[in-house]
C-alpha cells in the first residue's frame, strides 16, 4: 500500500477514472463508501482493478521490447498483421483468448488447430503447464476463454490492485455537490476564429481527407453539408476555428488522502498444478509471483495514469505478507533491481525443478487481414 498525494499540492484536484453512466452516455466517476481508519468514508475511484493490472503489463511489455532481462524472458504469443501492426497477449483485451488471436493462422492454417495453441485452450488447473510456456500472463492477471462453447479456461487473476481518493468534503451534502463536477474548455483557432463554409465546399475538404476520417465522422460532415445546401455551416467538425469556453467538460475531485494498494494472492496460485510434483508445482507458482511482482515494482515506479492526474507518493510503500491466524510480516519495499533477481532466481529454480521452457520464446500468429481492413475509429456504442 502507497499513500499518494496530488503533485500540485493539497489544494489540487485530480480527474478519476472516467465510466458511461448506465442510463445515458454522459461520462461519470464512481463514488464508493469505503472503510478507512475506521471509518465509513466517501471515496472516489482513481484507477480501477483492470487499469491497474494494465499497467503492470505495459511495463513487462516495456522490458521486453529493450531487451531487458529477466522480464525479456517472458514466453508470449504474438499477432503480426501485414502492415506491421503487432501486439502481443500482454497488450490484447483478452490476453491468451483474445479474437485477434483466435482469428489468425500458422502455417495458413488456424491457429485454433495448432497443437500448442489448442494444448493451452485445453489446459485446466490441475495442470497449466501450456499455459505457463505459451502465455504465463493469462495465469497471473486472469483470463477467460469464454467464446469456447465447452472446456473454457477461467483463471482468476492473482494480482489486483486499485487507487482510490478519500473525497476532501466527507458530508453527504458534500457528496451530492461533487456529482460530476464540471471543468471548462475551449479552442483558440489563431489563424481563423470562425469559418463558415457552403455544402459544396465543406464536402470538398470532406473528400480531400475522408481516407483518414472515422466513418462516423465523416457521415456526419457529408450529413452536414447536404443540409447547408447553398447555405453556410460551420466548419468546426472539421478542427476548424474557434470555440468559445464552456462547462461542458468533467471536472476534477479534490482528495484529502489517496492510496494505492495491490494484493498477490499466493491461494489464488496455489490452485494451479503444472505436473511437475510438489516441489516443480512450487517452483513454477513462486515464478508465476516473481513475475508479477518484476511488472508491478515497475508499474509502481510510474505515476502516470491520465490528463489532469498528476499523483506523487507521499510515503515509502507498506509492503505485507498475510501469514495464518492474523499474523503479519513487514517486508522492505519491493525495488525494481530486487524485484528482477528474484524473478532470475525464480527462473532457475523453475528449469531446475520443473523443467520449464522459459526463454523469451514468442509464437508467432499471422493476424486476419479481415479484422484490419475493416477496422473503424468509432467504438461500437
Amino acid at each position: 500500500m502507497t499513500e499518494l498525494a496530488s503533485a500540485e499540492g493539497p489544494h489540487g484536484g485530480v480527474a478519476p477514472a472516467r465510466f458511461v453512466s448506465a442510463h445515458g452516455s454522459n461520462p461519470t466517476f464512481c463514488y464508493e463508501q469505503r472503510f478507512i481508519n475506521g471509518n465509513v468514508a466517501y471515496c472516489v475511484l482513481i484507477d480501477g482493478k483492470a487499469s491497474q493490472l494494465n499497467r503492470v503489463e505495459d511495463e513487462i511489455v516495456k522490458a521486453v521490447n529493450d531487451g531487458i532481462e529477466p522480464l525479456s524472458l517472458t514466453p508470449r504469443v504474438v499477432v503480426r498483421y501485414a502492415d506491421g501492426t503487432a501486439a502481443s497477449d500482454l497488450q490484447l483485451p483478452h490476453r491468451l483468448y483474445d479474437g485477434h488471436i483466435r482469428s489468425g493462422h500458422v502455417d495458413g492454417k488456424s491457429v485454433t488447430v495448432h497443437p500448442s495453441y489448442r494444448a493451452a485452450r485445453d489446459a485446466t488447473p490441475a495442470d497449466a503447464r501450456p499455459i505457463l510456456e505459451l502465455a504465463p500472463a493469462s495465469l497471473v492477471f486472469g483470463g477467460w476463454d469464454s467464446t469456447r462453447k465447452a472446456r473454457q479456461g477461467r483463471y482468476r487473476s492473482a494480482l489486483t490492485g486499485e487507487i482510490i481518493g478519500q473525497l476532501a468534503d466527507q458530508s453527504a451534502e458534500g457528496l451530492d455537490s461533487i456529482q460530476n463536477p464540471k471543468r471548462g474548455g475551449a479552442r483558440t483557432d489563431a489563424i481563423a476564429a470562425s469559418v463558415r463554409l457552403t455544402g459544396t465546399q465543406l464536402e470538398q475538404l470532406l473528400v480531400d481527407q475522408e481516407a483518414e476520417l472515422s466513418t462516423k465522422l465523416a457521415t456526419k460532415i457529408r450529413d452536414e453539408a447536404k443540409k447547408a445546401k447553398n447555405g453556410r455551416t460551420s466548419a468546426s467538425t472539421l478542427g476548424l476555428g474557434s470555440i468559445p469556453p464552456s462547462l461542458d467538460s468533467l471536472g476534477l475531485v479534490s482528495c484529502q488522502r489517496i492510496i494505492r494498494s495491490h494484493v498477490l494472492s499466493f491461494a489464488a496460485l496455489r490452485q494451479l498444478r503444472f505436473g511437475a510434483g510438489p516441489d516443480g508445482d512450487a517452483a513454477c507458482r513462486a515464478l508465476l509471483a516473481a513475475f508479477a511482482l518484476a511488472g508491478l515494482a515497475r508499474a509502481d515506479a510510474e505515476l502516470n495514469l491520465r490528463a489532469n492526474c498528476n499523483l506523487r507518493e507521499a510515503s515509502e510503500p507498506v509492503t505485507q505478507l498475510d501469514a495464518r491466524y492474523g499474523t503479519v510480516v513487514e517486508l522492505e519495499p519491493i525495488a525494481v533491481g530486487n524485484a528482477d533477481d528474484l524473478l532470475s532466481e525464480a527462473i532457475d529454480r523453475a528449469r531446475t525443478l520443473a523443467g520449464i521452457r522459459w526463454e523469451g520464446q514468442v509464437f508467432e500468429v499471422t493476424g486476419n487481414e479481415l479484422v484490419v481492413d475493416n477496422a473503424d475509429a468509432d467504438s461500437e456504442s
